[in-house]
């Protein structure tokens, strides 16, 4: 339905902005033709051919396309996709909302810091034993490898379950996804109570595990969830906040354990310390579940953006995801930041799993600052995310800041390489924190850009491969570094990462900016009047 008042305000949003109708007051269309409601016009797709347009003919609210009139992303999923008659657009089965009307919904806030939220309470979870490796490795018993696996899981199990979790989240929607992660983010924390003795350790590797198949719920929704509720000018800030929450997360890992749980050989007193900081993250995330639960919705009434209007007119029901995938693998600009982005985001997880060995190794006794080492970096690399998000709304320059921030993120770990064993902590927080300002910054950079380089491909399945890469390389770089550090000394290990930075420096630099999205929100007016540019 075509909203004819534009000041009409949705129950939860601002007020609307002018539909592609209403931009068009000559625009008509032959009454004998049928629109359905949950299609949007592409701006290369053409009409049936009983379709007319006359400029003394207005537009009825209830008027509408031919069934007969299809839409079929073509191959290389360019904006620019031409009507096939063979295919037949689906109705939507989320809801009726009207894809004629541009707007934002106030929800969309809530709906960000909340995800923002569990998403930090699983990242919490992930470095928890890695901030205070020694301290667990002596309570259960078991090796520095045995610990640095409860970081790694969460690598392993996104690898296997990508497809099938980016299938749910196209078939079912974002609120089920989110219910889902939230859910066993919670159940995770509270399996991790059963294990606070020291033979309970497979105990403490189920919770993990749990809390593991929840990120895969978790780490691809960032961009998904900026494009699907915010309009054309947030989505790259509202993926930094939604990023954000992760690393605040990590950062919070890295400070609090070490806090509540100090370094004694009482047995039992350490459990009682253990069990302090297990209840709290099990406190927090049933909190956060219920919160989802009231707050989360599919997707807002009308579409923030153009691209997201063109985006759901050209969605299919009976999409390939195979067929998917090797149109995103023939897509060369983005198998290059696959790889980029993978080998910037293992660094980080190996350098974020052993941080606490290597301050250790030089500086003996230092479990706290090292935990205050972490949450520098991740801090400071949140406020990278953050000004990134933004200089990106603005600029729109992809290709430039996600080199400079690359170039930037390898000074910054030969540096840190360089002076992590002078001797002086104070050191080592600046070095570490310039570092990670970069490194952590680049997350959100990474998948801005995927998405506009494979516009209008699922956010979730771009994201995704993204992902699946940053495990990849994370499980590699982790038990190669830990190796060498154990062998070698922390220096070899670190300069070990900065070879693979170097690595993906270069191939940045060969990416090309084919900024699709923001072709398809820059098409001229006429284009969505069924024109061709």
């Amino acid at each position: 339905m075509v909203n004819e008042d534009p000041n009409q305000q949705d129950h939860d949003g601002t007020p609307s902005q002018t539909s592609a109708l209403q931009e068009h007051p000559n625009l008509s269309i032959h009454p004998s033709v049928s629109i359905h409601p949950s299609v949007s016009a592409h701006p290369s797709v053409s009409a049936h051919p009983s379709v007319s347009a006359h400029p003394s003919v207005s537009a009825h609210p209830s008027v509408s396309i031919h069934p007969s009139v299809s839409v079929y992303p073509s191959s290389s999923a360019h904006p620019s996709t031409l009507a096939q008659p063979s295919g037949l657009i689906q109705p939507s089965s989320s809801g009726p909302e009207d894809l004629s009307v541009i707007k934002v919904s106030k929800r969309r806030w809530a709906v960000v810091l909340v995800f923002s939220c569990y998403s930090m309470c699983n990242a919490f979870q992930w470095i928890q034993y890695g901030s205070i490796n020694n301290i667990f490795m002596n309570f259960y018993g078991v090796s520095a490898f045995a610990i640095d696996w409860l970081s790694m899981c969460y690598m392993l199990t996104y690898i296997p379950l990508l497809l099938p979790v980016a299938w749910l989240l196209e078939k079912f929607g974002l609120r089920t996804i989110a219910l889902a992660g939230s859910a066993l983010n919670c159940l995770g924390a509270w399996v991790k109570l059963g294990s606070l003795k020291p033979h309970l350790f497979p105990v403490t590797v189920l919770g993990q595990v749990i809390c593991s198949v929840a990120q895969v719920f978790i780490l691809g929704m960032p961009s998904r969830i900026a494009s699907v509720w915010f309009g054309a000018n947030e989505v790259s800030t509202a993926c930094s906040i939604a990023v954000f929450g992760n690393q605040l997360g990590i950062a919070i890992g890295f400070l609090v354990p070490p806090v509540l749980v100090p370094n004694i050989k009482d047995q039992d007193k350490l459990a009682y310390h253990i069990s302090i900081m297990f209840y709290i993250i099990a406190g927090v995330a049933t909190l956060l579940f219920i919160l989802v639960i009231i707050v989360f919705k599919e997707k807002p009434k009308h579409p923030p953006s153009r691209a997201q209007s063109l985006s759901y007119a050209l969605a299919s029901t009976d999409a390939s995801y195979l067929s998917s995938i090797i149109r995103l693998f023939k897509n060369l600009n983005f198998v290059l930041l696959v790889i980029t982005y993978g080998l910037n985001a293992g660094a980080f997880y190996a350098l974020s799993t052993l941080l606490t060995r290597m301050v250790i190794f030089h500086y003996p006794g230092e479990e706290v600052n090292a935990g205050r080492i972490g949450l520098t970096i991740v801090l400071a690399g949140m406020l990278g995310a953050v000004i990134s998000g933004i200089w990106l709304d603005r600029t729109k320059t992809y290709k430039q800041t996600t080199l400079v921030v690359y170039v930037m993120t390898l000074v910054g770990m030969v540096v840190y390489t360089y002076t992590l064993n002078l001797g002086h902590l104070w050191v080592v927080f600046i070095t570490a924190g310039a570092m990670g300002f970069f490194m952590t910054g680049y997350l959100p950079l990474g998948f801005e850009f995927a998405v506009e380089l494979t516009y209008p491909e699922s956010e979730g399945m771009s994201s995704g491969l993204l992902n699946v890469s940053a495990q990849v390389f994370g499980i590699i770089f982790t038990i190669s570094q830990g190796q060498i550090i154990d062998n070698y000394g922390t220096m070899p290990g670190n300069i070990f990462l900065c070879v693979f930075l170097t690595l993906g420096a270069v191939l940045t630099a060969f990416i090309k900016a084919d900024l699709r999205r923001q072709d398809a929100n820059k098409e001229i007016p006429e284009n969505l009047a069924g024109g061709s540019r």
